[in-house]
């Protein structure tokens, strides 16, 4: 009897060393595995399971048993609610810190990059400021705008584009005006996709019933946007433009021509300061000097109220205006030639006072 109770016993010791150095094991590997003030980031890929994350947080250094962390969580119940995404966990975390984080989503902001395109703006202005800033590559950004078929799916809103038109840049006056943040490192398509897709957006913001107004004007999406654009270029005091959108229709209507030197300006390879009589002879399907009709597509990024403005224009009686000299950016509006003959000497008697 003392035989078998000693036999007892000795098993019993046995045991109890072997669960000893096993929960001493457990409890070690359960540790956090490095200590210091450092962060170490991770990236959890969507629709990675808790073993995929287990063992990553073991390669990178976040735990030191990725077995045991599995057990961790079937024990308690955890690892249904992890959330992909860039993490960064603190040297030292403990399971349950590390359990939080992945559970709550406490990912890492990812760094933005931000600018912002005026409103009248054309497409080689745009490309040009996003090339000087280090986010585009100009020449792709620029191929990118005179094709539109990669972006009919992501942007519909350039199938109102019609073919066989000889435009200087397909997608000018579609890409929006306004200030953007997108993530760095988007790509010259992500980009030209995000301009595209926030002027199909701001479309309901000129007039909730913005197709039906295109139907009661008679115009395509592509005139209105072309006369937006000229609208844009011509007013710079908003509450002008839906006259000066008048204006333009009733010279359109009476068959005259526009003669808008914002179309010359763009028609030729630089812009001028001052425009010559030899400029307006410039042979381009943009001079509306020579062309009895609207350009064949916008010239700049028109904004918001350029395009309501073309949408619900003011009526009038007024074929001519002409720029006041006196600072203020505004325009003398007249029915007759003579008279805005006499508006522009008006004008030339303001400058400077």
């Amino acid at each position: 009897m003392r035989k078998g109770l000693k036999i007892y016993l000795t098993i019993s010791l046995v045991i109890l060393l072997v669960a000893g150095v096993g929960i001493g094991y457990i409890w070690s590997e359960m540790r956090p595995s490095a200590q210091g003030e450092r962060d170490i980031p991770v990236v959890i890929e969507q629709g990675s399971g808790t073993a995929a994350i287990a063992s990553q947080l073991e390669e990178q250094g976040i735990i030191r048993n990725a077995l045991i962390f599995k057990v961790y969580l079937k024990w308690n119940g955890e690892g249904s609610r992890f959330q992909a995404g860039k993490y960064l966990f603190r040297s030292g975390s403990t399971y349950d810190n590390i359990i939080a984080k992945l559970n709550s989503g406490d990912v890492v902001a990812e760094e933005m990059v931000r600018f912002t395109i005026p409103e009248g703006y054309t497409v080689e202005q745009i490309a040009d400021k996003l090339s000087k800033d280090g986010i585009v590559d100009k020449e792709r950004f620029l191929k990118l705008t005179d094709d539109t078929s990669w972006l009919k799916q992501s942007a519909p809103l350039v199938t109102h584009i019609p073919d066989g038109v000889k435009l200087k840049h397909k997608l000018e006056g579609y890409l929006f005006p306004e200030t953007y943040e997108l993530k760095k490192g988007s790509s010259e398509e992500d980009i030209i996709t995000r301009m595209v897709q926030e002027t199909e957006k701001r479309l309901s913001q000129a007039s909730p019933s913005w197709e039906a107004d295109l139907k009661t004007r008679g115009l395509s999406f592509h005139e209105m946007m072309t006369l937006a654009s000229l609208v844009e270029r011509e007013a710079v005091v908003d509450t002008e433009r839906p006259l000066i959108a008048g204006v333009i229709d009733n010279r359109i209507a009476k068959g005259m021509r526009l003669q808008i030197d914002a179309t010359v300006q763009y028609a030729l390879d630089k812009p001028k300061e001052r425009l010559y009589y030899k400029d307006l002879e410039i042979d381009s399907p943009y001079n509306t000097y020579k062309i009895d009709k609207l350009p064949p597509g916008p010239i700049s990024s028109p904004s918001t109220a350029s395009i309501q403005a073309v949408l619900k224009p003011e009526a009038s009686e007024y074929l001519y205006y002409v720029t006041k000299k006196d600072g203020s950016q505004t325009h003398l509006f007249a029915k007759t030639f003579p008279e805005h003959e006499r508006n522009i000497e008006q004008s030339k008697k303001t400058a400077g006072q």
